[in-house]
C-alpha cells in the first residue's frame, strides 16, 4: 500500500453534499473540506500539502511550492485558470454529467414555447374555466413533431438534446467547430462556416458553445436577420455567445418569436449580490423564458459529478490515465 494521498475540497464548488465524497472513493484517500472564506492563509498552507484539489477559482491562484497532482473542477468551465496559472507537474481536469438535466430543461421550454400550457393554457383555467377554449375551439398550440432545431456546438449537451428531439419526430441539424463524422442523431451536420444555413432553416436555434475569444459574439444581429420570424432562440451555452444588445432587440421587436435563456451577462458577486442579469429589461419581455444559470441543477446531476470526480481521484491514486484532461500546468515555481 502506498502512502496515503490528500485532498482538499472547496466548500465554494458551487456544488452541494461535499461530504459524500469521502464515501464514493475506493482508494485510500484524506478528504479535507474547507472555504476559502474560513481563512485564506490556513488554506493557502492546506493547499500546499495536498495531492489533489477539487473546487473552482482560488481567488489568489494556486500557492506556490505545492505538491498538487490534481486540480479536478467539478463543473464544466475553466475559463478563469491557464496552464501559466497552475504548476509544473499538476493536470487539470473538469467534469461534466449535465448534460442530461439540461437537455431536459432545454425540452421542457421547447415544448412550452409550442403548447403553452403554462403561460397560457393552465392561468386561463384557473381563472376564468374553459372561457369559450374546451374541444375544437379557441387558438391552436403547435407540435414539436415536424420542426427543425439548429444545435449550435455539437458536444456532450448537444448530443443529448439532440437524442430527445429525435424522440419527438424533429429534424436535427448541428454545427461543431470543427467537422467529425456525421452524428447518427444528426440530419444535418456542418461546421461554425455553415451556420447561415443552419439559422434559416431552423425553428428553435439552441446555443450549446462555450464562451471564449472564437465564439464571444458569434450569434450577432445579422444572424437574428435571417432567422425564422417564428424562430425560438435557446442559450444554456454561455450568455456572451449571443450578442446582448442583439438578443434584446430581437426579442423585444418581435423579430424572433421569443426565447429560453438560462444564461447570462451579470451575475451576483460581493459588489451587486442580486443583479439584474442584464444592462436590457429582459425580465419586462412576454417572450422569454428566464432561468438563473440552473438548467443543469438536479441531486441527480450532483450525484453524478462526484462519482466522476471519485473516480478520477481514484485513477490519480492507482496511476492510472484521468479522464477529461484539460491541460498540463506550465508555472515554475
Amino acid at each position: 500500500m502506498g502512502q496515503k494521498k490528500s485532498v482538499l475540497v472547496m466548500r465554494d464548488t458551487g456544488m452541494n453534499n461535499n461530504e459524500i465524497l469521502a464515501e464514493k472513493l475506493s482508494t485510500d484517500w484524506d478528504v479535507q473540506i474547507m472555504s476559502v472564506r474560513d481563512d485564506p492563509d490556513a488554506f493557502n498552507e492546506m493547499v500546499k500539502n495536498m495531492d489533489a484539489i477539487v473546487g473552482g477559482p482560488i481567488p489568489n491562484g494556486v500557492p506556490t511550492t505545492t505538491k498538487l497532482k490534481l486540480y479536478q473542477v467539478p463543473f464544466t468551465g475553466f475559463d478563469w485558470i491557464t496552464p501559466t496559472e497552475l504548476p509544473v507537474g499538476a493536470i487539470l481536469c473538469n467534469t461534466h454529467e449535465h448534460e442530461t438535466t439540461i437537455a431536459e430543461h432545454l425540452l421542457a421550454g421547447m415544448l412550452e414555447w409550442q403548447t403553452g400550457l403554462m403561460r397560457d393554457t393552465h392561468p386561463v383555467m384557473r381563472k376564468y374555466s374553459f372561457n369559450g377554449r374546451d374541444i375544437n375551439k379557441g387558438p391552436h398550440h403547435r407540435e414539436l413533431r415536424g420542426s427543425t432545431v439548429g444545435i449550435i456546438g455539437y458536444g456532450h449537451i448537444g448530443r443529448e438534446v439532440a437524442r430527445r428531439c429525435k424522440a419527438f419526430d424533429m429534424t436535427v441539424m448541428a454545427v461543431s467547430r470543427t467537422m467529425r463524422k456525421e452524428p447518427e442523431l444528426v440530419d444535418w451536420y456542418g461546421t461554425v462556416g455553415d451556420l447561415d444555413a443552419l439559422l434559416k432553416r431552423s425553428d428553435f436555434v439552441i446555443n450549446c458553445a462555450p464562451g471564449g475569444e472564437e465564439t464571444r459574439g458569434m450569434i450577432d444581429g445579422r444572424c437574428f436577420s435571417i432567422m425564422k420570424s417564428d424562430a425560438i432562440i435557446a442559450n444554456v451555452g454561455r450568455g456572451e455567445v449571443i450578442d446582448e444588445k442583439a438578443l434584446y432587440e430581437a426579442l423585444s421587436s418581435r423579430r424572433i418569436r421569443g426565447g429560453i435563456i438560462d444564461v447570462w451577462y451579470k451575475y451576483p458577486g460581493s459588489k451587486s449580490p442580486n443583479p439584474w442579469p442584464s444592462k436590457f429589461p429582459f425580465h419586462k419581455l412576454d417572450n422569454i423564458i428566464m432561468s438563473p444559470h440552473n438548467s443543469a441543477w438536479t441531486q441527480a446531476m450532483s450525484h453524478r459529478r462526484w462519482d466522476f470526480v471519485a473516480a478520477n481521484l481514484d485513477r490519480l491514486s492507482k496511476g492510472l490515465e484521468l479522464k477529461n484532461f484539460c491541460f498540463k500546468g506550465e508555472r515554475v515555481d
